[in-house]
C-alpha cells in the first residue's frame, strides 16, 4: 500500500466515521434521555405507562429505517455513494436540532408528541441511508488487505456517539440542578448538533467516490433497479437473510441490550441513581473501543464467521445470568454504598457483555460489504441492516420492558434476547459463508 492511498484512506476514514458519529449521537441521545422525556411529552398518572410510550418514540424511528434504507440504499447503487451522505447527514442533524426547541406537553399539549414523534421518523429514515451505507462506502475505500481491522474503526462510532451524550448529560446533572435540567437541561445536546452538523458536512463534502463505484460507472455496470434484482437473486436473498438475522439482528440485540438497555434498567429496576449509571456507562463504553478493533483484527486472521459465532454464542449464555447478577450486586451496593467493590463488579459485568458485542461487530462493516456483489452492494447491505437494527434491535428496550411487566418481572424480557442470539448463533454456524478474502469488484 502506498503512502498516498494510506492517506487518502485515513481521510475518508475520518470524514465517514465523524459523519456516522454524529448520526449515532443524535439518534442515541434518545435512549438516554427516555426517562427523562417520559414526563415531559407524555405525562400519566402512571410512571411505567410513561416509560412504554417514550421508549415506543425511541422505537418508532428504529421502525422506519428500512424505509430509508430502502430509498436511500438503491439511490446509492445508482447515483453513487458519496451524493447519498450529504442527502442523510443533513436531514438527521435538521431534525436533530429541532428537537431542541420543540416544545413540551404542558405547552403545547398533544402536539408536543406528535411533533417529537414526526422529527423521530425523519431521524429514522436518515439513519436508515446512513447506517449501512457508511460501512459500505468505507470498506469499498479499505482495499483488499486488512478490511476487517480498518472498517472496524466505523462500529466504535455508535458507543462513542452515547459515550459523547451520555457525558454531556452527566455533567449537565452535575452542574444543574434537577428543576434546571428537567425545565432546559435536557435541550443542550440537541443544540450542540448544530456545530457538530456544520463540522460533518464540511468533511464529507471533501470526500470522494469510491473505487469501486467509479470502476462501475466506467463500464456501465450500475443497477437500474437494484433492490429489484436483490430479490430475484437467490444467492442475494440467502445472504440478504443471513445478513439480517444473525449478523445485524444478533449485534443489534447485543447493541441495544448492552449500551441502551442496561442503563434502563440499572436506573428504573435496579434504581441505582442516574449519575452513577451514566458514569459506569462511560467506563463500560470506553472498555469496547480496544475490544472491538480486537475483533476486527482477528477475523483478519482467523476468519469472519468464528469471530461472530462466538459473539452470539457468549451473549446468548452470559445475557440472562448477567443482569441477575447486575440487580444482586446492585442490590447489595445500595444496602451498602460505601463498599466500591460493588461497583467495580458491576463495571465487570458491562465489560463482559461488551465483549460479547465487539465480537459481532467487530467483523461487521466489512461483511457487509463482502456478503454481496458490488453493483447491487449498497441496496443489499443496507435494507436487511436496517430491518435488523430497527425491527429487532430497536424494539428491544421496549419489548423487554413490556414482557417485565406482563409478567411482573425484572428479567423474565431478557428470555427473548437471550433466545434469538442462541438461534442466530446455530444458523450463522452452519450457514454463513467466510468471506475475508473476496474480491469487492466482483
Amino acid at each position: 500500500m502506498s503512502f498516498h492511498y494510506s492517506y487518502s484512506y485515513r481521510k475518508v476514514a475520518i470524514a465517514a466515521c465523524f459523519g456516522t458519529f454524529l448520526e449515532w449521537y443524535d439518534f442515541l441521545t434518545f435512549a438516554t434521555l427516555a426517562v427523562v422525556f417520559a414526563p415531559l411529552f407524555f405525562p400519566s398518572t402512571d410512571p411505567n405507562t410513561a416509560l412504554l410510550a417514550s421508549l415506543a418514540t425511541f422505537g418508532v424511528g428504529m421502525v422506519v429505517r428500512p424505509i430509508g434504507a430502502a430509498i436511500f440504499g438503491s439511490m446509492g447503487d445508482r447515483i453513487g455513494r458519496k451524493p447519498v451522505f450529504m442527502i442523510t447527514i443533513a436531514l438527521m442533524g435538521i431534525a436533530t436540532v429541532s428537537v431542541g426547541f420543540l416544545p413540551t406537553y404542558a405547552q403545547v399539549g398533544i402536539w408536543a408528541p406528535i411533533l417529537l414523534v414526526g422529527l423521530r421518523l425523519l431521524q429514522g429514515l436518515s439513519a436508515g441511508g446512513e447506517i449501512g451505507g457508511s460501512a459500505v462506502y468505507l470498506t469499498e475505500h479499505a482495499g483488499n488487505e486488512h478490511r476487517g481491522f480498518k472498517t472496524s474503526f466505523l462500529q466504535l462510532m455508535g458507543p462513542l456517539g452515547i459515550l459523547f451524550s451520555t457525558l454531556q448529560i452527566a455533567l449537565l446533572r452535575n452542574y444543574l440542578s434537577p428543576e434546571e435540567f428537567q425545565s432546559w437541561g435536557w435541550r443542550v445536546p440537541f443544540w450542540i448538533s448544530i456545530a457538530l452538523l456544520l463540522i460533518a458536512f464540511k468533511a464529507r463534502m471533501a470526500l470522494e467516490e469510491t473505487p469501486i463505484f467509479l470502476e462501475l460507472s466506467k463500464t456501465h455496470r450500475q443497477s437500474e433497479s437494484p433492490l429489484l434484482n436483490n430479490f430475484r437473486d437467490p444467492q442475494t436473498r440467502k445472504r440478504m437473510f443471513l445478513l439480517f438475522f444473525c449478523i445485524s439482528a444478533g449485534g443489534a440485540v447485543l447493541f441495544f441490550c448492552v449500551q441502551v438497555y442496561t442503563a434502563i434498567y440499572l436506573k428504573t429496576s435496579v434504581k441505582l441513581a442516574p449519575e452513577l449509571v451514566d458514569q459506569l456507562s462511560i467506563y463500560a463504553t470506553l472498555a469496547l473501543f480496544p475490544l472491538t478493533i480486537l475483533a476486527g483484527w482477528l477475523s483478519d486472521r482467523i476468519g469472519r464467521k468464528p469471530v461472530v459465532v462466538s459473539g452470539l454464542c457468549l451473549g446468548a449464555i452470559f445475557i440472562l445470568p448477567g443482569f441477575y447478577l447486575l440487580k444482586a450486586i446492585g442490590a447489595q451496593y445500595l444496602a451498602n454504598p460505601s463498599n466500591s467493590l460493588s461497583l467495580i463488579f458491576i463495571g465487570l459485568l458491562l465489560i463482559c457483555l461488551s465483549l460479547a458485542l465487539a465480537l459481532v461487530v467487530g467483523p461487521q462493516t466489512a461483511m457487509l460489504a463482502e456478503l454481496f456483489p458490488a453493483k447491487t452492494r449498497n441496496s443489499a447491505a443496507t435494507l436487511p441492516h436496517n430491518l435488523a437494527a430497527g425491527w429487532i434491535g430497536g424494539l428491544l428496550p421496549l419489548i423487554v420492558t413490556w414482557l417485565n411487566q406482563r409478567w411482573q418481572s425484572d428479567s423474565a424480557g431478557l428470555w427473548y434476547p437471550t433466545i434469538f442470539l442462541a438461534t442466530a448463533a446455530i444458523i450463522a454456524a452452519l450457514y454463513l459463508p467466510e468471506t475475508r478474502k473476496v474480491s469487492l469488484l466482483d
